[in-house]
This record gives structure tokens, sequence and C-alpha cells, in this order.
């Protein structure tokens, strides 16, 4: 299979949906199913796929229902990605597996690790956003403006966060087709960490191809994703029975320190790591280390 062949492969989901879905790294490597941001796509991964070789890994990304090349599944819930995982999987004859997601992509991966926990050997949270409305987590606290404002148009509902994500993300194809740098604009109030990984050119070759393809789904992902996220996710965190890493940064403010802390707490024997120096981010350069520890627990 040429590296185009697999970087967008279709199976129907189990209701007849279709789930466009990519391979990286060494395809006789541990899988690791690696479940993309919010906004994302299966695109989303190293620019550098010798890493995941060098790691011993085969990568699995996907477009959440909505995204890329991925129809549409209005009104689902976080949970509702553990069928499509398994689904994917199965089609591809992977019985055990890792799974991390960052961002958007955190409680996603959680909700694997609690429903598929007898196929899922270690599982990571990282920068994930916690539930919305708990008593012990003010969740908007330390959280950038931008986004505060973005998920208030999804407590609106959809008929008012869709044409203000159509607005996004045009205005965010025009940012990345002059500088992928500027894939948040100028009005965010990052961290120094951040900005140092966005202004890095293996990153911005990322950025640009993985825009591209998620301006040519649209919108419903981002939609969808926004909506799940301030809703009741549909599992339970106790559920979870295997080896979870829950890593945040210290300095993000996309995803505040204090939804890390709180997952850190609350999921079943966690091993929490607090990156001081960072951001959302993360560094780019500890990808072989992490996706190790996805398939070797060292």
């Amino acid at each position: 299979m040429t590296p185009a062949d697999r970087s967008k492969q279709t199976i129907a989901a189990a209701d007849g949906r279709s789930l466009c879905f990519a391979e990286w790294g060494d395809p006789d490597g541990f899988p690791v199913f690696a479940l993309h941001g919010t906004p994302g796509g299966r695109l989303n991964r190293t620019h550098d796929e010798s890493k995941y070789v060098e790691a011993g890994v085969r990568v699995i990304t996907y477009d959440r229902p909505g995204y890329g090349s991925s129809d549409r599944l209005r009104g689902r819930r976080v949970v509702d990605c553990v069928g499509d995982v398994a689904a994917i999987a199965d089609h591809l004859g992977i019985e055990r597996f890792s799974v991390t997601g960052g961002s958007g992509g955190g409680p996603h991966s959680l909700a694997v690790a609690a429903r598929l926990g007898s196929r899922v050997v270690r599982a990571r949270c990282a920068v994930g956003v916690a539930p919305y409305g708990l008593d012990d987590l003010d969740w908007f606290a330390g959280m950038d403006p931008m986004n505060v404002t973005e998920f208030s148009w999804a407590l609106e509902g959809e008929s008012v966060l869709v044409p203000e994500l159509e607005r996004e993300l045009k205005d965010m194809e025009e940012r990345v087709e002059a500088d992928p740098a500027n894939l948040l604009g100028d009005e965010w109030h990052l961290d120094d960490a951040d900005r140092a990984v966005l202004q890095r050119a293996d990153f911005g070759a990322v950025v640009r191809e993985a825009t591209a393809d998620l301006v040519r789904g649209g919108v419903w992902g981002w939609v969808d994703d926004d909506i799940a996220f301030t809703l009741p996710w549909g599992f339970d965190l106790a559920e979870i029975d295997l080896p979870v890493e829950v890593r945040y940064g210290a300095k993000d403010v996309l995803v505040p320190a204090a939804h890390g802390a709180w997952l850190g707490r609350n999921v079943p024997g966690a091993v929490v790591v607090v990156e001081e120096d960072q951001g959302h981010m993360g560094d780019p350069d500890a990808i072989v280390d992490r996706m190790r520890w996805l398939a070797t627990g060292e």
C-alpha cells in the first residue's frame, strides 16, 4: 500500500456511515490509535513518520464523524467514538492496542479506555478537557477568552454555533494559507512555548495539509465536538481499569491545567504528568518517548 493509500482509507461503520482513517509509522509496529483534537482530523500527526518507526508503533488516526471524509453523526456523544474505533480495529484485524488523545481527543481516548478496556493495553489523555458542569471544577477559569466565547456559543445550541464556526473556519483557512504559524491568529493569549511550536516549519507543514482537509469536510465535526463536551459524556470514568497517563501543560490557556488536575484525581489509578514549562501544544520532539510508552509501558 502506497503512503497516499495509507493516509486515506474508508470503511463503513455499523450504522452504515463512512469512516475515513489513516495509518502511519511501522506497519508491523504496536498499534496505537491517536485521536485528534478539536478541530482536527486524521492528518494531524507528527511530520516525521520515522519517529513512529523509531518508537516501534503503527499509528492509526481517523476523522471523527463530521470531520474530513467521515460522515456526520448528528447529536453524537463522546462515548459514541467507541464503536467507530472498534470498527476500524476489527477491519484491520487488530485485537489489542493502545489509545491516546490530545485536547478534544482526550475525552474520546478515555471513552475507549472505559468501554474497550479488554482490548486496550494503555491509554493517555493529553491536555484533555474535563466534563462540563462539575461541582468541583470552574470549567472556564484560566481559559482564554476566545475559547470561552466558543463554548458559550455551544451552550446556546447548534443554530448559534454553526454560523460562528463557519466564519471561524473561513478565517482559519485564510490565515493558514498565508502563514501556518498564524493558525490561531493574534487574539489568543498563548504562552511562548506554544508560540514556539507554531513557528516550527515541520509543524506548519502538517497544519497546512490538515487545515485544507478540515475545510473540505466543513464545520460539522467541530460543531458536534463542541456540543458533546458541554453534555454528559455517556460513560463513567470509574469504568476505566487499565494503565492511564493524564498529561497536561501548566501554561495551557486553551484547556486550563485545572482540567488535567481534575482528570488526574478522577481517572482511577492515573499517572499524572505535569509539564511545567509547556502549554497546550506540548513538545513535538518528545514524540518517540511518548509513543514508546504506549507500546511498551517504558
